[in-house]
């Protein structure tokens, strides 16, 4: 953007610092304009950084006004997107200071939290590093526990007894799952009706705006499994990768993941009831290396098992999907008994992250890692070493992010035995703004793990 543009964007977020000590109205009588102001701020700030980073804006719905105007060809302005982000977040630490009202200091302290992912990012972007959990820190407000080899090669020896056949576990893995791959012309048919059940499930429990809905596309050659892109007016296009073999628990997995009660549920809730009803111009901004991902992927992740709990997930495959994909059911019992033993293989992942984004560990080892102890398909591993490359950090929120809001439900007494309370609480955890850590720290002292 042009100079005289860069200034008067400067130039806001120093009236609402003049406003802060100024004016003892908005300080003590009306917090929520300051806040408002801040918040508008924050966005404006978010769009400008995303005309230079593509994958930094997930998703935006709010005012047209609050997009730039046009971008500055000469660079990538770093130092000035920093300034404007410190900024704000000193703003913020005054409304802190000054406020007693419990939801204003929650906001506050929300946009804290994801400015402080703004600065980060914005480094990441100009190639500045940090070590992993530093990074992980500051964008996603957790730090993923540390795992060595061994504790995936005894996780994995598990597996022996349960896999037919004798040789390298990988390949009897892959052979054995091989059974349940979904033929490409079944998927469209599979993946319709895992999202239809999944939705009626979500439905009986959440009230959601009529005008909810979604649109499945299929597409290629990309670094992940499956994506939701939220457009605003309670609609998503939900994007399926066939490039990679699908098979049939991923149906439900990305089903609920993507949909219901997952990424789609989360969002329309989130624009429902905050930005609609409550005005709060902030949430209207998604912005991907932000503390929110972590609460996103991690619900939808946990929101696999709230939807169908314990083997229900299993029957339905067994019942009404496999039969549609014409796939025979005989090893299903094997197959979903390895499926839950390599659910906890996933930290895995993380380390792999971690050694290819530090470069103590090769992308030949990295691929090794990811068959060997993922239980991928080389072409899956080939892609998620992609994915780590372009996300990095962020693997930390499928399976920390889903581990974090499972102890936090779990704690408050969504147990598997307490369903309905499960959803209540879920729903509440999906429609509010909410900071990683706050639901570590409100989890606790409560017999549940906390972070590493």
């Amino acid at each position: 953007m042009d100079k005289a543009l860069f200034r008067k964007y400067l130039f806001v977020p120093a009236i609402v610092l003049s406003m802060m000590s100024c004016s003892k109205h908005v300080e003590q009588n009306n917090p929520t304009t300051l806040l408002d102001s801040i918040a508008r701020e924050y966005v404006r700030l978010g769009l400008a950084i995303g005309q230079y980073d593509g994958d930094f804006v997930d998703a935006y719905y709010g005012p047209d006004s609050l997009k730039p105007a046009k971008k500055d060809t000469s660079g990538f302005p770093k130092d000035q997107f920093l300034t404007r982000s410190t900024q704000l977040r000193q703003a913020l630490q005054g409304v802190l200071s000054k406020s007693k009202n419990d939801t204003v200091s929650h906001r506050a302290e929300w946009l804290t939290g994801q400015l402080t992912a703004f600065e980060r990012r914005i480094q990441v972007f100009s190639g500045s590093f940090v070590p992993f959990d530093t990074e992980s820190r500051e964008l996603f407000d957790a730090v993923a526990p540390v795992y060595s080899e061994k504790h995936f090669q005894d996780l994995i020896a598990k597996l022996d007894s349960i896999l037919p056949g004798k040789g390298p576990i990988p390949d009897r893995y892959q052979k054995l799952a091989s059974h349940f791959l979904i033929p490409k012309d079944k998927i469209d048919t599979v993946f319709r009706t895992a999202i239809a059940e999944a939705r009626r499930r979500t439905l009986t429990h959440y009230a959601l705006p009529r005008e909810e809905n979604f649109k499945l596309e299929y597409v290629t050659d990309k670094p992940w499994s499956g994506y939701n892109w939220y457009k605003g007016q309670y609609k998503s296009v939900i994007q399926i990768n066939v490039s990679q073999p699908i098979y049939i628990e991923r149906a439900i997995d990305l089903a609920c993941h993507e949909g219901y009660p997952g990424h789609h549920v989360y969002n329309v809730l989130l624009e429902k009831n905050l930005f609609r009803d409550k005005g709060w111009t902030e949430i209207s901004l998604y912005p991907l290396f932000s503390p929110q991902s972590l609460i996103a992927e991690g619900s939808a992740n946990y929101g696999i098992s709230v939807a169908f709990p314990g083997s229900e997930s299993k029957e339905f495959c067994e019942k009404v999907l496999m039969p549609l994909a014409g796939l025979d059911t005989s090893f299903a019992d094997q197959y979903f008994n390895a499926l839950a033993i390599r659910a906890g293989l996933n930290y895995a992942r993380n380390e792999v992250a971690r050694g290819l984004l530090a470069n103590t560990m090769s992308e030949r080892d990295a691929v090794r890692w990811l068959i060997d102890y993922c239980l991928l398909a080389p072409k899956g591993a080939s892609d998620y070493v992609r994915f780590i490359r372009k996300y990095r950090s962020y693997v930390i929120n499928y399976n920390f992010g889903q581990d974090i809001v499972k102890n936090y439900i779990e704690s408050q007494g969504g147990t598997l035995n307490q369903p309905e309370k499960r959803w209540e609480l879920f729903g509440k955890l999906l429609s509010n703004e909410t900071k990683p850590s706050v639901l570590v720290k409100n989890t606790a002292g409560k017999g549940y793990i906390e972070p590493h």
